[in-house]
């Protein structure tokens, strides 16, 4: 595909940002949209050695005018902006429906007006649900466990929708946990280390005994990149994952062994998801992505996780101690 004028909507947030520096060091021409704030803040673009190679453009992925104009003599787009939380989407479902399913429209709607060459969707190992079977491949059965995955499989399904029905080249990239530097606190690594670090006692957590496959955001960005590259992708979902699983429990003693910093695990009910929407296994069956793209694992989780305790350690106020709910 062409691809020389990109768009990476999001593209100021934890993945977009790096996937924007990333796309950037392969001399594409770089726009972001992101949302509109009236201090003009460039989240985590705003301390990027690349800043004034970027041209960003704020707006509302909610709003069709805004998001068209964005789209004007665009190549590819990466559409990542999207509300994540899933505990938030708790306490606001139509927050989620509207940014999530509203916005994937105007993307997929506004490409289709400016004849995009091809626009790639951000989907989650959410939409699974928890694992029926194991490993999981990208025909295992979609089960929305909460609003925030219900959302997420809608604009999944909006977006193959245009594809076979108006020709899109459309691509759904559907990573499983993504790691590393710039991720909030609301997360689990950052508020493990956050809390290891921070002056309490004891690490709070929610559910310790559900396991997660974890890639680190630079091989996700390379995934995102080869996959825009393949022609045997269009119209299909293919998964990003590492094929490992490991438990939160696990992944906290892994960390405080990194630290030597040891703390009693408190499992804390405030931090539990409801159990009938609490995912328990999530392990990624990559075989589609190796075999249609050149991609692999460079990252290891035990470099991935020192590069990110050493992110925190520079950023701590960005952090509350990990005294976060949502």
């Amino acid at each position: 595909y062409y691809m020389k004028n990109i768009l990476i909507t999001g593209g100021a947030g934890f993945i977009g940002s790096h996937l924007a520096e990333f796309l950037l060091k392969k001399n594409y021409n770089i726009t972001v949209f992101d949302r509109y704030n009236s201090n003009n803040d460039w989240g985590h673009l705003e301390n990027s050695k690349f800043k004034k190679d970027i041209k960003v453009i704020l707006g509302d992925i909610r709003d069709y005018d805004s998001t068209k104009k964005s789209l004007y003599k665009i190549d590819t787009v990466f559409h990542l902006a999207a509300l994540i939380g899933i505990p938030y989407s708790y306490v606001s479902p139509l927050a989620y429906i509207k940014t999530n399913v509203e916005g994937t429209y105007n993307i997929l709607e506004a490409a289709k007006e400016n004849n995009v060459n091809q626009t790639i969707i951000t989907s989650t190992s959410e939409t699974y649900g928890s694992a029926k079977k194991i490993p999981m491949n990208e025909t295992h059965p979609l089960s929305a466990q909460s609003p925030y995955a219900a959302s997420k499989i809608a604009a999944d399904q909006t977006s193959l929708s245009y594809h076979r029905s108006f020709g899109q080249n459309v691509k759904i990239v559907r990573p499983f946990n993504t790691y590393g530097p710039r991720q909030s606190a609301r997360a689990v690594i950052p508020t493990i280390i956050s809390q290891l670090l921070g002056k309490n006692k004891n690490l709070k957590l929610g559910n310790i005994k559900p396991t997660r496959d974890y890639t680190y955001v630079e091989d996700l960005c390379d995934a995102f990149y080869k996959i825009a590259n393949s022609k045997k992708l269009v119209g299909n979902v293919t998964n990003v994952g590492t094929n490992n699983e490991i438990s939160i429990k696990e992944l906290s003693n892994l960390i405080m062994k990194k630290l030597n910093i040891y703390k009693k695990i408190e499992v804390s009910s405030e931090r539990k998801r409801i159990k009938a929407s609490e995912v328990d296994r999530l392990v990624c069956d990559n075989r589609k992505l190796l075999k249609n793209t050149k991609w692999k694992v460079k990252t290891e989780l035990e470099d991935g996780l020192i590069k990110t305790i050493n992110w925190v350690k520079d950023n701590r106020e960005k952090f509350k101690d990990g005294n976060y709910n949502i």
